[in-house]
């Protein structure tokens, strides 16, 4: 891409989000994943974390996108960096207005870069934050991953900064996009009200994580630790937490609290965000938190609204909803209720019907060029994972807590206060606003 393009584009691209109301931009369908849009008109996006996310999902979608040009990657393991260099330069193979791919070990040298348009973010839960709100006071738009946050101040933080800067954020709750099952049509019929009143929620997913004990092993070269640890303590190497694979399977850092909020975070950032979804709450959270009687119990947490609904962790996987006039179970390739009209019968024209999405990554850049929020807005990402945050917390203080879902603060408690956000090392602190 030559500089003067690059210029003309971004002006382009700010044009385009100063004037929203006004239909002038190029419509996306001009761009369909066939087409190609000439290289001022792409979106220029940068990766940053290039693990199994990134290899499996977000390379191979953005890269099939004609009006996306990706310029760059960054990863702290030089061999899934390298790897991922590689494969964008493939893809973009003999295409002579391709210059090549740029590969960094720090994220800053990607915000520093003006020719870039948004970035997507795959790194571990502990790495979100930080990168997401310096891309988006750097004028770019940002794809971040799931679970969004690791505190609640970062979610909050995630938000405001957003707004702010008028930037589009996409969180990586995909089942919104139905790229799973029939979530949107759960929500739909439950919003309908077919299900009567609804009384009770339960969410199964696993529990929570917990306190880093893994012993030290010898450091592995072409891995930046101190970059990978980042924000997060210091502590000796091991291989658990940052396996060296580009196709790994479930990462392991994902289990403990330093980095992540164990699979209660994991699949209950997409199942949460289903109820929220389903619920009519996406710009809402419950309002008491209360925990098992049994302390070491990893499931049965409960989140009380303040329309009353409960939602529970545990239960059949995915989430069930009980009403008035029956329930509905849905997960991943399964949608049913009882009775079973419930979901056999077609919607009518009068009942709800959601905005249908045309894909994950195509909704993210169809609202960068239109400035619309995406279906998986960053407070309905920072939302959905503040519920995973409130039960960890219940679950790891053994406590009920009182929670203010609009200040975003615990009603009372000084204590629990403290652990809105967590203490940070070195000069990996949360970005002001």
């Amino acid at each position: 891409m030559q500089p003067g393009a690059g210029a003309t584009r971004r002006r382009f691209m700010r044009g385009a989000a100063s004037a929203i109301a006004v239909p002038t931009i190029v419509p996306s369908s001009v761009f369909g994943r066939g087409g190609k849009a000439a290289p001022s008109d792409r979106i220029t996006v940068a990766f940053i974390g290039c693990g199994k996310m990134a290899n499996d999902y977000h390379l191979p979608e953005l890269l099939k996108m004609g009006d996306v040009q990706a310029l760059a990657v960054c990863e702290v393991d030089a061999r899934r960096r390298d790897h991922a260099k590689k494969r964008v330069e493939k893809a973009y193979s003999g295409k002579s207005e391709y210059k090549g791919c740029a590969a960094y070990n720090d994220f800053r040298e990607i915000i520093g870069r003006k020719d870039i348009d948004a970035v997507c973010i795959a790194t571990p839960e502990h790495w979100h934050a930080i990168p997401a709100i310096e891309a988006m006071k750097a004028g770019k738009d940002v794809y971040c991953e799931k679970p969004l946050t690791l505190t609640l101040a970062e979610g909050r933080r995630c938000i405001d900064v957003a707004r702010k800067y008028d930037r589009v954020f996409q969180t990586g709750s995909q089942q919104r996009s139905n790229v799973f099952g029939d979530f949107r049509q759960a929500a739909e019929i439950i919003r309908s009200g077919r299900l009567g009143q609804v009384v009770a929620v339960t969410v199964g997913v696993g529990g929570p994580s917990r306190p880093c004990d893994l012993p030290e092993e010898s450091m592995e070269p072409g891995l930046d630790w101190d970059l990978w640890l980042g924000p997060a303590p210091m502590r000796p190497y091991n291989s658990t937490l940052s396996p060296r694979g580009v196709h790994d399977h479930f990462p392991e850092w994902r289990r403990y609290r330093e980095y992540a909020g164990g699979a209660h975070a994991d699949m209950g950032a997409h199942h949460y965000d289903i109820a929220q979804w389903c619920l009519g709450m996406d710009q809402s959270d419950p309002v008491e938190i209360i925990p098992p009687v049994d302390p070491r119990a990893g499931h049965g947490v409960a989140f009380r609204y303040a329309n009353g609904v409960m939602i529970v962790h545990g239960g059949p996987s995915g989430c069930t909803f009980t009403g008035t006039k029956g329930t509905l179970h849905i997960d991943r390739g399964e949608l049913s209720s009882d009775p079973e009209k419930i979901v056999k019968e077609p919607l009518k024209p009068d009942e709800v019907h959601l905005e249908k999405s045309p894909g994950h990554h195509r909704n993210w850049l169809d609202c960068i060029r239109s400035r619309k929020r995406p279906l998986a807005d960053v407070e309905i990402g920072a939302r959905s994972v503040a519920l995973t945050i409130l039960g960890n917390l219940a679950y790891w203080n053994h406590r009920t807590l009182r929670w203010d879902p609009q200040k975003w603060e615990f009603i009372g408690d000084p204590e629990a206060n403290r652990w809105l956000d967590r203490e940070r090392r070195g000069p990996w602190q949360l970005p002001a606003v």
